[in-house]
């Protein structure tokens, strides 16, 4: 069910929310609101991924968006159907554009935990934010940023618990797989190397997470012409254990005294990152403690003139 709401308000959009979950009787299990800010992104992109989310976690997902002319708040509201849980599109004009949390805040679910999704243009400091101050869960896309680097360390530096980065969440399966070579081979690891496209700001974090668990000098290089990050060498007295993605979807992992394989390691899309993400609402205190290390790593290089490694 679709419902169109033109100039309308909190009050009514609920009203409506209820009477609609009653005629077409949706489930009322739905597990937190989402409220989903899409500036800086195409809203369409987002709400796909939203609803794809939504199948996983059923929820109330609030999709933000400004608009242009008067002050006024227009709505569309779809549930039931193919919609996990209740979908509200809430286009905000003129000055209610500076007062959005008031009016989601009686939108949200009662006595359920609220997510705060960023995935295009995202605040510099999230929990002071007045939507992100709503939310025990804020998640940012640093990538979504013209300037996905320099977002990404304004981010580290700014952390707060609650806070987390989709590109932390591009590093799922570099990280377990890391893990576990780390854990097979127990040779103790002296230096490690990190390559990828210019600029790639998961890269960076990557490096940093690997400085923060491992204790041990780890480089950065750029690879012209790479296609994300292309490989990881951690050096050992027996060799180099090494996974090398050249292609941005196969790996190639490698490791003293045993024959090399194949792994399968595909960049993944908006709607894979949000759906993982969204099944931890607690802190992660291993993104903490590398976004902690990122900044201080950058704030050093800075410090002597050089280029973050």
């Amino acid at each position: 069910m679709i419902i169109d709401l033109e100039n309308t308000n909190a009050g009514q959009i609920g009203q409506r929310i209820l009477a609609a979950r009653n005629r077409v009787g949706v489930s009322t299990g739905l597990v937190f609101t989402l409220i989903a800010v899409a500036e800086g992104c195409d809203p369409a992109d987002v709400m796909a991924a939203s609803i794809d989310a939504g199948r996983e976690h059923p929820s109330r997902i609030l999709v933000v968006t400004n608009g242009d002319g008067d002050t006024r708040l227009d709505a569309t509201l779809r549930v039931g159907g193919e919609v996990p849980g209740d979908i509200v599109e809430l286009t905000f004009r003129g000055e209610l554009t500076e007062h959005r949390q008031s009016v989601l805040l009686p939108l949200l679910l009662p006595d359920s935990p609220v997510v705060v999704w960023w995935p295009g243009v995202s605040p510099d400091v999230p929990a002071a934010d007045p939507i992100g101050q709503l939310a025990r869960r804020r998640i940012t896309d640093a990538m979504g940023s013209p300037q996905p680097i320099d977002t990404l360390v304004e981010r580290a530096r700014n952390y707060s618990p609650g806070d987390t980065d989709l590109v932390w969440t591009r590093l799922t399966r570099w990280r377990g797989l890391l893990t576990a070579a780390v854990d097979y081979y127990p040779s103790p690891i002296s230096r490690v190397r990190v390559t990828a496209e210019p600029g790639n700001a998961a890269a960076m974090l990557l490096s940093a997470w690997l400085d923060d668990r491992l204790q041990v000098e780890v480089l950065l290089e750029d690879e012209p012409g790479g296609i994300g990050i292309t490989g990881v060498a951690l050096e050992t007295e027996a060799g180099e254990i090494r996974l090398a993605r050249p292609d941005g979807t196969m790996a190639e992992f490698s490791a003293p005294g045993v024959p090399r394989r194949l792994v399968a390691l595909p960049r993944r899309d908006l709607n894979a990152l949000i759906t993982e993400e969204l099944r931890r609402l607690d802190e992660d205190a291993a993104y903490s403690s590398a976004m902690a290390t990122l900044a201080a790593r950058w704030d050093a290089s800075s410090d002597t003139g050089g280029k973050a490694r």
